[in-house]
């Protein structure tokens, strides 16, 4: 890993709080991480202190700047100083110019990294983004702090927008670890290599990840014989996100989504492969599940009501897809809204080989990517 860890304390005389002055090139300004000076990703919140809380997978901020230095300071969860929950602290990767200049752990209260030092001014967009996800490991961006003779400016939009709710997969769990035998951790889960997020990069677009590891629509990962209701993404889908652990004090799960502030022109629904694991082909259980499809797409619209919203399933399986299209039917059928569609993917092959808990490679989730890129693509005209 690059990593610069610098573990002081901004000076007092170097913060500023309004950031509604520049300073010279040789005179670093800090600022806040407010929508007036970054581009938010994903879901994110300003914090009462003025900090950007990220939770869910590729949450983050970005940023343009022209000057000589750049530093970037993370607040850590209720995770970040214990060794023992090495496992569940966040992971964090920092872009310069679309090159990866920082991928760490937050494993202490605040982390202080130089991203860029140049005797010259240049132009500089800085990116970012939480690899990790949300139920184990949340973090905030504290500050950004540049020499420039020109405050900072939030990186511009895309134009367009995706937002994908799903499960481990779209969160990359264990990406970074191509041995199926091994399990959980946020240290290798990396959502940069996920098909969502490849998907996006392919259409130039925005994004905002929704998913939590393990969890379904009706159930999440189960032994088959109870089903665990508590683990489905209807339930937190309104919310910033969902985690084991809290950040100064606060539950992610507490905090509402303004969806009014966010429109995104894409959604994209990736759920069943933990509800499978309950369903297990049982005819009450496969019927539950597409009624509550059905019922989840209507949820869903009532909040975008403009967005094309995609149904898709099969990487890690393919059992669940055809209710599914069931879903799918039953609420164009009872509502008339065409705007919902229905796309398999691939089920993973053994040549691409198999990551942690037999989650999918980063080969296989580029094979998932370039197919739902064509698909919308089409599909969008894009």
């Amino acid at each position: 890993m690059n990593i610069t860890k610098i573990m002081s304390v901004l000076l007092a005389g170097v913060m500023s709080v309004s950031m509604t002055a520049c300073g010279k090139s040789n005179e670093p300004v800090a600022y806040i991480p407010s929508a007036e000076n970054v581009k938010p990703l994903g879901r994110t919140a300003l914090t009462e202190d003025n900090m950007l809380w990220l939770c869910y997978s590729g949450s983050g901020a970005a940023f343009t700047f022209n000057g000589t230095k750049a530093e970037v300071v993370i607040a850590g969860d209720d995770n970040a100083e214990k060794p023992d929950n090495a496992d569940s602290q966040a992971r964090i990767a920092i872009y310069v110019n679309g090159k990866r200049v920082v991928d760490d752990m937050i494993d202490h209260a605040e982390e202080t990294y130089t991203v860029f030092e140049s005797e010259e001014p240049a132009d500089c967009e800085v990116k970012i983004v939480k690899l990790s996800e949300t139920a184990n490991s949340t973090c905030a961006v504290k500050s950004v702090t540049v020499q420039s003779e020109e405050r900072i400016k939030p990186a511009e939009s895309k134009g367009r927008v995706i937002e994908f709710i799903g499960d481990s997969i779209t969160c990359g769990y264990g990406v970074d670890d191509e041995d199926k035998t091994h399990h959980f951790s946020t240290t290798t889960e990396d959502v940069t290599k996920t098909y969502a997020y490849k998907t996006a990069e392919n259409l130039n677009a925005d994004y905002s990840m929704v998913s939590i590891s393990g969890h379904g629509i009706i159930s999440g990962y189960s032994d088959g014989k109870k089903k665990v209701a508590n683990q489905t993404m209807p339930r937190y889908y309104d919310k910033l996100g969902s985690s084991y652990v809290t950040f100064k004090g606060k539950k992610a799960s507490a905090q509402e989504w303004d969806f009014t502030g966010y429109t995104p022109d894409v959604i994209v629904i990736n759920l069943g492969t933990n509800d499978d694991s309950y369903t297990k082909n049982m005819e009450d259980r496969t019927a539950e599940y597409a009624e509550a499809y059905t019922k989840f797409l209507k949820d869903i619209r009532e909040k975008n009501p403009n967005a094309q919203i995609v149904c898709t399933l099969g990487i890690m399986g393919s059992n669940l897809y055809p209710f599914i299209e069931l879903a799918v039917e039953n609420y164009i059928a009872e509502t008339g809204d065409t705007k919902v569609t229905a796309m398999p993917f691939d089920v993973q092959s053994a040549d691409d080989g198999y990551a942690a808990d037999w989650h999918p490679t980063e080969a296989t989730h580029t094979k998932a990517a370039d197919k739902l890129t064509a698909y919308l693509s089409e599909l969008m005209g894009w």
